[in-house]
């Protein structure tokens, strides 16, 4: 333990010269604007910058790129929770309760408890990364295929499980998600399937046209549907913050998402998207008030802010430790690093401790710029509310079309989005959740990937996932939660069969 203060000391001492402050704020600041953007995101921002990086120190490269990264997982938060526009992918839970809070006139004590939910999830996943970074990156190392299929389907029961709302419709949603997956050319076999001799669609289609248009077009559409349109009020800077009553609700959120998120955060693949998901449906579950999420819960807001933010630090475990990229950030980050001829790994702590120490305390000093960066700023997003209706959703429009545009240069990508809005509009107004269908895009490759890849290891033998510890007990978790969920309709349904059996249904 005293070495390890020693070395956060020998961190600190790096982290805190004024040319890596300035730095990391400006990382921080760029991340913030990029996660504003909608279909920019982390990934974007750090290719765009990487050419910058090339001359400068490895120490104030590495804390540049990472200030862009969580700076990004934060700013998505903004637009999610103003406009109902998720900036990120991993914004997508926050738009549920968060634009609902600002419907009621609560978009200040929205924006300050994401702000503060990223901080301290933030600081707690750098403490995690302090200590647990060799056990946790050993454990990661021990997931194959069959316990990513086993992982990824538990992911998809756990939201059934944790939705609250239909069953039937989530699973649904879901699948509709899973099956826009599975556009594009096949990864193992290389033919293109349902593309319909579109070439812009051989990549298969992105989550960025989708969620835009899901939950910024469709919410155009509703606006523009409604005969009054409610006018957010000017609020007190006594009302920009969060109550007593607010902050205590959201101390539990904050605490389960830091550690749902930091665990998942090491696991490859979209963690951040995940992990918002897991943490917004754990919170539904646990709460004595259940109906009040979808309605402006601030524990919809804190709950998956921090477990976005604590996944991206979880995500430098696996990076730092091992060089392992556990999503394409990272993978751009250890090429940053390795363009500076240092190599990511085990044997990286011990012969660059001021790069790995130096990285660790500039993300504690980068999670206190983001806090001072963004709660003075709550009162001036607020006030662009304030804005008519009709000059400010044709400019959310041109952002959302330049945004999609700019992600590949398709215009493909634009009409995705446009018919994706109708989509969602049509799917809100029958009731139907939207967010399961991004979860089902995102999980789509990644499951039927690692899907062929087990029945491949067992020469199409299904009982690889039964075979293996770890894959046995996530199926068994995720069956588990499904066969709770369903309980009560099934029960429901046998009560209504037995009264029917015995005349109580008849009438009279």
């Amino acid at each position: 333990m005293v070495e390890t203060l020693n070395s956060l000391l020998l961190g600190f001492s790096v982290a805190l010269q004024p040319q890596i402050l300035m730095y990391a704020f400006i990382g921080c600041l760029i991340g913030t604007l990029v996660g504003m953007l909608p279909g920019v995101g982390p990934l974007a921002g750090i290719s765009m910058l990487l050419p910058a990086t090339f001359g400068l120190n490895p120490i104030i490269a590495i804390v540049l790129l990472s200030g862009v990264y969580y700076g990004a997982m934060y700013g998505g938060s903004t637009t999610s929770i103003l406009i109902r526009l998720p900036g990120e992918a991993a914004s997508v839970m926050t738009c549920v309760d968060g634009y609902a809070m600002t419907q009621q006139g609560r978009a200040g004590p929205a924006l300050a408890i994401a702000a503060i939910g990223s901080f301290v999830a933030g600081t707690l996943g750098v403490l995690g990364l302090m200590l647990l970074a060799p056990t946790l990156a050993t454990f990661a190392l021990r997931f194959g295929p069959p316990e990513y299929t086993a992982l990824l389907l538990m992911g998809l029961l756990v939201l059934a499980y944790m939705t609250g709302g239909s069953i039937p419709k989530t699973l649904a949603m879901a699948g509709f998600g899973l099956l826009l997956g599975m556009i594009g050319i096949d990864a193992m076999s290389g033919y293109t399937r349902f593309s319909f001799e579109v070439i812009e669609l051989a990549d298969g289609i992105g989550i960025v046209p989708v969620a835009v248009g899901l939950f910024g077009i469709s919410e155009i559409l509703m606006t523009a549907s409604q005969q009054t349109l409610k006018l957010p009020k000017n609020p007190s800077m006594r009302e920009l913050m969060p109550s007593r009553a607010e902050l205590k609700q959201s101390i539990g959120p904050i605490a389960r998402g830091s550690a749902v998120g930091f665990l998942i955060g090491i696991i490859p693949g979209s963690a951040h998207i995940i992990s918002s998901f897991i943490s917004y449906g754990i919170e539904r579950r646990i709460s004595k008030t259940p109906e009040r999420f979808g309605h402006g819960a601030i524990e919809g807001v804190a709950g998956p802010e921090s477990a976005n933010n604590a996944a991206a630090t979880g995500a430098f475990i696996p990076m730092m430790a091992l060089g392992i990229p556990t999503s394409p950030v990272t993978a751009v980050m250890i090429a940053a690093i390795m363009v500076h001829g240092i190599a990511p790994g085990p044997m990286l702590i011990a012969q660059q401790p001021e790069l790995f120490w130096g990285f660790v305390a500039s993300m504690y000093v980068g999670n206190v710029v983001l806090l001072i960066l963004n709660l003075p700023l709550v009162g001036l997003f607020v006030s662009l509310l304030r804005i008519p209706y009709a000059y400010l959703y044709p400019c959310i429009l041109a952002f959302c079309i330049l945004g999609c545009y700019s992600v590949s240069n398709s215009v493909v990508d634009v009409w995705i989005m446009l018919a994706m809005g109708g989509i969602g509009y049509t799917l809100r107004k029958f009731g139907f959740d939207l967010a399961p269908v991004a979860l089902g895009l995102v999980l789509a490759p990644m499951l039927e990937l690692s899907l062929r890849q087990s029945l491949a290891m067992s020469a199409g033998n299904y009982a690889i996932f039964i075979e293996r510890p770890i894959a046995v007990t996530m199926l068994g978790v995720g069956l588990l939660m499904l066969l709770v969920s369903l309980k009560p309709l099934l029960f429901k349904s046998k009560q209504k069969d037995w009264r029917s059996t015995v005349g109580l249904d008849e009438p009279s």
